[in-house]
């Protein structure tokens, strides 16, 4: 038979400032082979309804823990209250304990406002430090406020208990969802009912099903129209707890009637919860008509709930751990893991994980292998952008869908599978545009340019700089000019793409480097020798720049003796003429005539002197 339990606690959620009552709402979930336990008693030391002898509270008490050896403790809570608004500071077993928080609410009687606390406190270290002893709770200090307002005990609503709430963990338990709700709620004469909705449950098997809870200031005297109902269904677990008087300062974990004003009790509600049921009602109600005619109705602090329920399901959660952009790129690197913590089953392979930006769904992927309970899986995604995405958006991951928004695989809990980070791309800075920079053509409308030097002559900069021929090969960071220093250019004009380094991302400029045809340089002199030295007429920045120039070489005498063109140099040889082709002119002076054939530049006229 498998063991449920439905265990309603009543906790302290806590306020300090004004006085109010606060909704109970799911405060921990505790998904595995969990159950609970708790221990407590009173400050009163009579029920109050019925002894008139006392008004201020006991100045402490105790309770004994024993959970057995095969336990481990996972987390313990200590909560105290009493009338008044407040005492957040209470001693434990000689440790001072301060309230991690406060909760407060009023009960109005003839224009007369009488507030009651409840404190809550972390003790999961202490209570696993000290294990099982006696604990006494001391220094629960309700002077004052019994003191300034004598109505609490002309009344009879003056109490002070304490309660330590334990969640532990035993590898015999069966499969348990332990969902623990808190806050503050009220009933009296003045609001005899009150509903309380319970959410998140995920009933797989309701037998043995229980339910219990801690309450303040119930009184066993004041039994007057006062119900428990789970679901429409009234329960009980007499003699400790009739259907008639629930809340009756009685403790089912030591069978006590004697826990004044306070209760802590447990019931057994299989018949009262369905399998499958995701929430369920709780209805507590007081007031009634006594055989006088008189009206009569007790006072009842509801604090928390806890709900101890057999379950077998994984719960798939998802965390972005980092993403990679970069500059002028559309496309995301996802790196994310995919978590089964919170659960009671294998998360199973192919879970379906959906990418959204901006609510439009950009990518898909799954699960690759079973995750055990309390287990994870990282993964990696590359996501590319429509572009209507802009370039800040609302990335989403979702485990658990199938691209639809719909899930495949049952889960604890379906509310909490979003993982979600607002991403900003990095966008492409403009080009900058630098001057062009024109060089002298050295043949074939090419020339060596220092591009670095061009590039510094108009931007000082100290970060690392890249060249390349074209804004693709820039952005994919491949092909850079390897000697940028030596550059010669293939293309005339030649566009230079320049990245610099700039954090996160980088700037871009662009120049223009172009060749032009500069002006020849005629030597004076050459020595057709064969020497190896100066051998030729040879006219730097000419040959394979000026490709169509001529060349025309006279004597003294004014006759022509050379003809030459770009394939053609003047050695000193004569090809001109009636006589001596192919001779070597004698020592002298000769005249030339350059036509370079350019429209930049006219014919160049001069002398020359051979010599051997």
């Amino acid at each position: 038979m498998r063991f449920i339990k439905f265990v309603l606690f009543i906790f302290l959620f806590v306020y300090t400032t004004s006085s109010f009552a606060q909704d109970i709402q799911l405060f921990q979930q505790f998904n595995g082979r969990y159950d609970y336990t708790a221990i407590g008693n009173t400050l009163n030391p009579f029920e109050n309804n019925l002894d008139f002898s006392f008004c201020f509270p006991l100045e402490s008490s105790s309770a004994d823990l024993n959970l057995p050896a095969s336990t481990t403790i996972t987390a313990a809570y200590l909560y105290w209250a009493g009338s008044g608004s407040g005492d957040t500071n209470v001693t434990l077993n000689g440790l001072s304990v301060e309230a991690d928080d406060t909760y407060t609410v009023d009960y109005i009687e003839n224009s007369n406002t009488l507030t009651y606390f409840s404190c809550y406190a972390d003790i999961t270290s202490f209570i696993i430090s000290e294990g099982n002893t006696t604990y006494e709770l001391s220094d629960l200090d309700i002077t004052e406020a019994l003191t300034n307002n004598s109505t609490y005990c002309t009344n009879r609503t003056n109490f002070a208990g304490w309660s330590i709430y334990i969640v532990y963990e035993d590898a015999a338990l069966p499969l348990n969802q332990v969902n623990l709700y808190q806050g503050l709620e009220i009933i009296n004469r003045n609001n005899q009912e009150k509903i309380i909705e319970i959410d998140n449950l995920n009933v797989i098997d309701n037998v043995g099903a229980k339910i219990g809870f801690l309450a303040w200031e119930g009184d066993n005297s004041l039994n007057y129209g006062e119900s428990l109902s789970i679901n429409d269904n009234v329960i009980s677990n007499p003699p400790l707890n009739f259907g008639d008087n629930a809340f009756n300062g009685t403790n089912t974990f030591t069978n006590s009637s004697t826990y004044y004003n306070c209760d802590l009790d447990v019931y057994d509600i299989q018949n009262n919860i369905t399998i499958g049921d995701t929430s369920a009602t709780i209805k507590l109600t007081t007031g009634d008509f006594d055989a006088n005619g008189q009206f009569r109705a007790d006072l009842i602090i509801i604090n928390n709930i806890i709900t101890v329920l057999n379950s077998q399901l994984p719960d798939a959660t998802i965390v972005l751990d980092d993403y990679i952009i970069n500059c002028g790129d559309r496309t995301i690197v996802v790196d994310y893991t995919v978590f089964n913590s919170n659960s009671t089953e294998i998360l199973p392979a192919n879970t379906p994980i959906a990418f959204y930006a901006e609510g439009i769904l950009i990518g898909q992927s799954q699960t690759q292998n079973d995750i055990t309970i309390g287990a994870s899986e990282i993964g990696s995604m590359t996501l590319t952008l429509p572009d209507e995405i802009g370039d800040i958006f609302l990335l989403t991951l979702v485990v658990d869908d199938d691209g639809t928004g719909n899930g495949v695989v049952p889960e604890i809990i379906e509310i909490n599978n979003i993982a979600e980070s607002i991403i900003e791309l990095l966008v492409l800075p403009p080009i900058q545009i630098l001057p062009d920079y024109i060089g002298c053509n050295e043949g074939f409308n090419s020339a060596n340019f220092d591009l670095v030097d061009i590039f510094l002559v108009s931007e000082n900069i100290l970060s690392e700089i890249s060249f390349y021929e074209s804004l693709e090969d820039l952005e994919a960071n491949e092909n850079d000019i390897i000697n940028p220093e030596n550059y010669s250019n293939s293309n005339n004009p030649q566009i230079i793409y320049v990245k610099v380094d700039n954090a996160p991302c980088y700037d871009i400029y662009e120049f223009e480097v172009s060749v032009e045809n500069c002006p020849p340089n005629v030597p004076e002199g050459f020595s057709p020798n064969d020497d190896g030295t100066n051998d030729w007429f040879n006219i730097q920045g000419l040959y394979d720049i000026f490709e169509n120039h001529e060349l025309k070489i006279f004597n003294r005498y004014g006759t022509l003796i050379f003809e030459g063109h770009n394939n053609k140099k003047w050695h000193g040889l004569v090809n001109r003429g009636l006589n001596n082709h192919g001779k070597i002119v004698p020592v002298g002076t000769y005249y030339y005539i350059l036509n370079p054939n350019d429209a930049g530049y006219k014919p160049l006229m001069g002398w020359v002197y051979v010599s051997y």
